[in-house]
């Protein structure tokens, strides 16, 4: 009976659990972020001076975290240029990157974007500090101009007080983060490394793709893949 008693009164488990998440200490990685808007037109505007403007394409606000490296510029650049967020030529959406329909890209740095709220004010001490934040966006920058045709990539005024006006198309926005995992090509999820896979054929000319996939398959190739490549629920429409 007592230990009835006993089992009657101890609390649920779920109870005591808001006070210990409270408890937890906060999640302080620090990643390069992105806020990608596809747009029917783009332009930045600094004073009455307007220093920049793309017609079809993306537009990216780009925060860089003290802790950032040459590998979270890679992978974004990377994923930005080959996002598939424009239509194909017959109205198939979700089907083409910018540089499949050759669109611009209007990159603007945005240290805001590692703001991390103390109460209801503003902390941007996560930023990379502007002295060499400055540095490492004209590298990412131009990082995108040799991945892709220069003269399609654009920038605002690093360091100005901006007038960014942009046109969303649809809308749609994409956040991106770099990955705050291991980069050990060993280590990668099986999704990222088909990603990747799919990322480098697709970036190959149209003859040396082409060439791979005419080539014939032994029947006995034990890594024969059943199924296509790369994540499959992309394709799907929305």
């Amino acid at each position: 009976m007592c230990l009835s008693a006993a089992r009657g009164r101890q609390h649920p488990v779920h109870a005591s659990s808001p006070r210990k998440l409270r408890e937890r200490a906060p999640n302080t990685t620090k990643t390069m972020k992105a806020i990608i808007q596809r747009v029917t037109k783009a332009t930045v505007t600094v004073g009455e001076e307007q220093v920049s403007a793309i017609g079809r394409g993306l537009c990216v606000l780009l925060g860089i975290s003290v802790e950032d490296t040459q590998k979270d510029a890679d992978y974004l650049v990377r994923k930005i240029l080959n996002l598939r967020l424009f239509e194909d030529e017959n109205g198939r959406a979700w089907s083409k990157s910018v540089m499949d329909r050759d669109f611009e890209v209007l990159c603007v740095s945005q240290f805001t974007l590692q703001c991390i709220l103390k109460g209801n004010k503003p902390d941007f001490h996560s930023a990379m500090p502007a002295e060499l934040a400055q540095s490492f966006y004209n590298s990412i920058l131009e990082n995108m101009r040799s991945s892709y045709k220069p003269e399609l990539i654009k920038d605002g005024k690093f360091g100005a007080y901006m007038q960014v006006h942009i046109q969303n198309d649809g809308p749609v926005t994409i956040e991106l983060s770099s990955p705050t995992g291991p980069t050990d090509p060993k280590l990668l999820t099986k999704q990222e490394k088909q990603q990747q896979r799919k990322e480098k054929t697709r970036s190959k000319g149209p003859s040396e793709s082409s060439r791979e996939k005419s080539a014939p398959r032994s029947r006995q190739d034990p890594n024969a893949s059943s199924g296509a490549d790369g994540d499959v629920s992309s394709e799907r429409e929305p």
